[in-house]
């Protein structure tokens, strides 16, 4: 299978995240029980699935500090942003502005992480710079135009 498949998957999850989040913290009255509710989904498939497949696979063990402290600091970011966008609804933002400012932020953080963490052996294309410009103009003009 293609790993486009799955990057298909992760969009459209995370492309409707936001907006039954929201439903769903009005829907309880409260954001807290919303959050716990994320949780519980998270633990059914962050814990549950990956052990069941480790267990299947005869690969439960062999674990290291290294990949496990990553991986764990990287869930961890994760998993801080569900309560971030909770409280972004708490106090007041809707989805249709909170979600495009969150996923266009992200990718714009992402490359300039990453470009610290693996830096490139030749300098950027100018129209790399263009690009980055190109994607935060675009998140204002989301915004700035977006259905009243």
């Amino acid at each position: 299978m293609s790993w486009l498949v799955f990057v298909a998957g992760a969009v459209l999850s995370w492309g409707v995240y936001g907006s039954l989040l929201h439903r769903g913290q009005l829907a309880l009255g409260s954001p807290t029980k919303a959050l716990l509710c994320v949780g519980v989904a998270y633990f059914l498939i962050g814990v549950l699935v990956p052990v069941a497949m480790l267990v299947s696979q005869g690969q439960l063990g062999g674990f290291n500090q290294a990949g496990t402290t990553t991986a764990t600091v990287a869930g961890a970011l994760g998993a801080i942003g569900a309560p971030c966008i909770i409280l972004a609804f708490r106090a007041g933002g809707s989805p249709i502005i909170v979600m495009p400012l969150v996923f266009s932020g992200a990718p714009l953080v992402n490359v300039l992480f990453t470009a610290l963490q693996h830096p490139p052996r030749t300098a950027p294309s100018p129209l790399f710079y263009l690009g980055f410009l190109l994607a935060a103009g675009g998140a204002f003009m989301v915004l700035y135009f977006r259905p009243q």
